[in-house]
């Protein structure tokens, strides 16, 4: 098995994204499936592009986008990506599409097709908290996620895909409110790595509640 897993460059006026920095961390094998890691730029119009290049270069069997949500306290899966750009700021190319739809085509909206409650039950099972989550936003993540599972029902069949947010890492809290929280980034990395265990793995998916997680978006 072979799982392409992609990280944001920094926006937002940060200096570093801890999505591609905890992906950075991860091993090449996971439960021996293959690790392929990937940069991808925090813009609208090129950011799933860049992740379909991806798909077209490896063939990787499961595709997980992984973004920053600044005001989460800890790892949290998505469920859903929706068909809706409406962003709060500019992405890092100055583009700020409001109430558009990302895919006219577009179902309006699109479920990860990977295992999340189970996921999120591997990652606490180690001792970490971990959520799923009912939004991905409206920015950049969000617009990857709902790309990337539109690709995957319209083109590429067979690819499973989702979504994995993560909070801020510490060193990005300097200079924030006080109450801001965040993680270590050996913990997202962590985190990340036993999410993806559970797709390696052949995880099937879990049943029982799972409570989401909320906070500032990209």
């Amino acid at each position: 098995m072979k799982i392409l897993v992609t990280g944001f460059d920094p926006f937002g006026g940060e200096k570093v994204n801890p999505a591609f920095e905890a992906v950075k961390m991860l091993p090449d094998k996971i439960a021996g499936a293959e690790i392929i890691k990937m940069e991808i730029p925090t813009v609208f119009s090129k950011s799933w592009r860049a992740v379909e290049d991806g798909i077209r270069k490896y063939d990787p069997d499961v595709v997980v986008n992984v973004g920053q949500a600044g005001g989460r306290a800890h790892v949290t899966i998505e469920q859903v990506g929706i068909n809706l750009a409406d962003a709060r700021i500019p992405d890092n190319d100055g583009e700020q599409p409001l109430n558009q739809p990302l895919q006219p085509d577009g179902d309006t909206a699109y479920f990860a097709t990977i295992p999340v409650r189970a996921m999120v039950q591997n990652v606490r099972s180690h001792g970490l908290p971990c959520s799923i989550s009912y939004t991905a936003g409206t920015y950049v993540c969000n617009c990857v996620m709902y790309n990337v599972l539109y690709l995957a029902a319209k083109k590429y069949h067979g690819l499973k895909a989702g979504f994995i947010h993560v909070p801020y890492a510490m060193e990005q809290l300097i200079g924030k409110d006080a109450s801001t929280p965040g993680m270590s980034l050996r913990d997202i990395a962590a985190s990340l790595e036993y999410a993806l265990e559970t797709i390696a793995s052949g995880g099937e998916e879990a049943m029982g509640p799972v409570h989401g997680g909320q906070g500032t978006i990209c």
